[in-house]
């Protein structure tokens, strides 16, 4: 089944590892086959990861736009160590993403991975108030 994606003016979308960047006005576009794609409120440049999740994020990302699972799952598993030492509640959250990392559905990995960074923002968000 095609995707249907409507980019705003000037926005950018990423298929495959190529950068689509679209022109002064809205554009609709029928996308078909099975290229990884990710719109531009759903890219994390690894230069702007500043939280551990984020990092998790960013690595799943790559994974997916590469779709190359092999290569980053050394440093995944590495991030992943890290928060769960630091935060033991996360754990439901990381099996999941897992799980799909597993299952190579990479795209319901990242979505999990959002679900991590609101988690670590809710933690921060306690501590800050206390």
């Amino acid at each position: 089944m095609p995707l249907k994606v409507e980019l705003k003016p000037n926005e950018k979308l990423i298929i495959g590892e190529s950068v689509i960047t679209n022109g002064d006005h809205r554009a609709i576009f029928t996308i078909s086959g099975t290229a990884p794609v990710l719109r531009e409120k759903d890219i994390m440049s690894p230069n702007s990861t500043l939280s551990p999740s984020q990092k998790i994020y960013c690595v799943i990302q790559l994974m997916y736009i590469e779709e190359n699972i092999d290569n980053y799952l050394p440093i995944y598993n590495e991030y992943c160590a890290d928060y769960l030492e630091a935060a033991p509640s996360a754990k439901p959250i990381i099996e999941s993403i897992q799980m799909h990392i597993l299952d190579g559905t990479l795209y319901k990995a990242l979505k999990d991975a959002k679900k991590l960074i609101a988690h670590e923002q809710e933690r921060i968000g306690n501590v800050t108030r206390t």
